[in-house]
This record gives structure tokens, C-alpha cells and sequence, in this order.
């Protein structure tokens, strides 16, 4: 890998916001594990959903060009098997149609594993009532479901799954710590990363000595909260929680030298992490 950029470079990169390949698709092998992040939808970003960010942050981190957003899901390829990570909006059959690109129908997704039920991650799951993929599991956090389908009702998210009522698999994830987790699937852990939602879970992948996080909204506009992570955003339930939970899980990824792939990354949303300012920033470095 290359030597870490300076953050004036990195920023001027993620704000040109192409996606760098026609594709929308960036591949990565992690082992065994062949893994493909999915961008479903680009736009321009909006520093607005940032909480506590003041005008001093963003004159230095944003681009006076302004910058982009992304979202993205992840096919991660195992031993026959085709796991969807988050599933997009489902606007235009975006997702559909890149898994169709590499060869996976929906009836051949065997799992769908669920970071959070806010509609930009779970969309993909429904179509006109029916399932879209019909041989699926789906998993997700027990207490997610718990807080999106009875204490705080999220119609979407209720819509979505229940197509999938005998085949939700509920769990409880573990510390981002190696101790106590627990594998979900071969090679693959839950991690509890709540703050953004109260069920909120990132993955990792583990093969052999290779790994990845899939981070999912544990970060919404990554020039800012890479190098200052106690900003939240709006959409984060709990923004001292999500502020805490992303300290610590950056701080993981950087200290393990685990490189992250997030749904809010620019492509190719998969890279690698410094620490700096004593452990309390962060530069990103994209995967090439």
C-alpha cells in the first residue's frame, strides 16, 4: 500500500466525487472472502446534518468545491455463499442490477445481513409486498428490531420484513473488543456499535490473518468526523452515544491496521486508517 496521503490530498480526492470506475463497483479480497462494495446513489453533500460543527471545522475541512455522498451496500462471496450486506434504498433496482452484474440473481442471495432499519440500508428487501429474495435469511440485531417494529414503529422497516417473518434471524452483538464476539456466520462477527440507532451493528470479517469492518453509519460525512469524531449528525439517535461508538470503533480499525468499509464512504469506500492528535483524529486513506 501506498504511504498515507496528506489530508489536504484526501480531501481534494473524496470531494471530486466521481466514482472512479464507470462500475460503481470496487472489488476487495479479504481471504477467502471476495467482497464488493455497491455504490447504489451519488449526490452533494450537506454539511447541514452535521451536529456541532462550527464554521472554524468546516472552513478547514470541507472544499470550497463542496464535496459528495454516497450510499453503498456490500456482496461479500464465501464458499459458495452470497451475502448482502445492507440492501440501499432500492430506488431504481440499483442493487439488483450490480449483484445481477456479478452473476447473483436474488433467489442465490443466501443472507442478508442488516446494519440498521433506516430506509437508506434495508429498501432493496421488499418489492410491491413480496420478498426480493425469497431464499434468504435475514439478519439483524435483536434489539434494532425490538426498537423499529414496536417501541418507536418504523412503517418502512415493518413493510420490509414482513415478507421475511419466518426467516429473521434476531442477535445480540458483541464488543468491538476480541474477546467476546460471537460468529454470526463463518468468518463473519456482529459488532454492537449503538449510537446511531439503538441496535446499530458493524461487521467484521475475519479470514485467516485478513480482515474488514463494514462500519456502516458510523460516520455521515467523513471529511469532518474522520478528524473530528465527537461531531454526530442529525440522523444519529443518540449523538453522545455515536460520538463514543466511533471514537472507539476508529480507534480499533487504526491500532489493528483493519481497513474499513462504510455506506457513506466515497468509492472506492473501502481504506485504511492513521491515528493522529494523540489518538483522537483520523486520516482515511482509500484503497487504490
Amino acid at each position: 500500500m501506498k504511504k498515507m496521503m496528506l489530508m489536504g490530498l484526501i480531501l481534494s480526492v473524496a470531494a471530486a466525487g466521481a466514482y472512479g470506475n464507470e462500475s460503481g463497483i470496487f472489488s476487495f479480497r479479504v481471504g477467502h472472502f471476495e467482497v464488493f462494495m455497491l455504490v447504489e446513489s451519488e449526490r452533494d453533500g450537506n454539511t447541514g446534518i452535521l451536529v456541532g460543527a462550527d464554521e472554524s471545522i468546516l472552513r478547514r475541512y470541507i472544499p470550497v468545491q463542496g464535496f459528495k455522498h454516497t450510499a453503498n451496500a456490500f456482496l461479500v462471496k464465501a464458499s459458495g455463499q452470497n451475502i448482502l450486506i445492507d440492501t440501499g434504498t432500492g430506488a431504481g433496482g440499483v442493487i439488483i442490477d450490480k449483484i445481477r452484474s456479478l452473476g447473483v440473481n436474488p433467489e442465490d442471495v443466501h443472507a442478508v445481513l442488516i446494519t440498521h432499519l433506516h430506509g437508506d440500508h434495508f429498501g432493496s428487501l421488499q418489492r410491491d409486498g413480496a420478498a426480493v429474495f425469497p431464499n434468504a435469511k435475514i439478519y439483524l440485531s435483536a434489539r434494532e428490531l425490538t426498537h423499529f417494529t414496536v417501541t418507536s414503529v418504523n412503517q418502512g422497516a415493518v413493510n420490509a420484513l414482513t415478507p421475511y417473518r419466518s426467516n429473521i434471524v434476531t442477535f445480540v452483538p458483541g464488543p468491538v473488543s476480541a474477546e467476546r464476539r460471537t460468529e454470526l456466520l463463518p468468518g463473519i462477527f456482529p459488532i454492537a456499535a449503538y449510537g446511531h440507532t439503538p441496535g446499530h451493528t458493524i461487521y467484521l470479517l475475519q479470514s485467516g490473518r485478513a480482515s474488514l469492518l463494514i462500519i456502516g453509519d458510523l460516520l455521515h460525512v467523513a471529511l469532518v468526523q474522520f478528524p473530528v469524531p465527537s461531531i454526530s449528525a442529525t440522523f444519529d439517535i443518540d449523538a453522545s452515544a455515536a460520538a463514543r461508538t466511533r471514537q472507539q470503533v476508529l480507534t480499533y480499525a487504526a491500532q489493528n491496521r483493519i481497513p474499513i468499509g462504510g455506506m457513506h464512504l466515497v468509492y472506492p469506500g473501502i481504506g485504511m486508517l492513521e491515528a493522529y492528535n494523540n489518538g483522537n483524529s483520523f486520516r482515511y486513506e482509500p484503497m487504490d
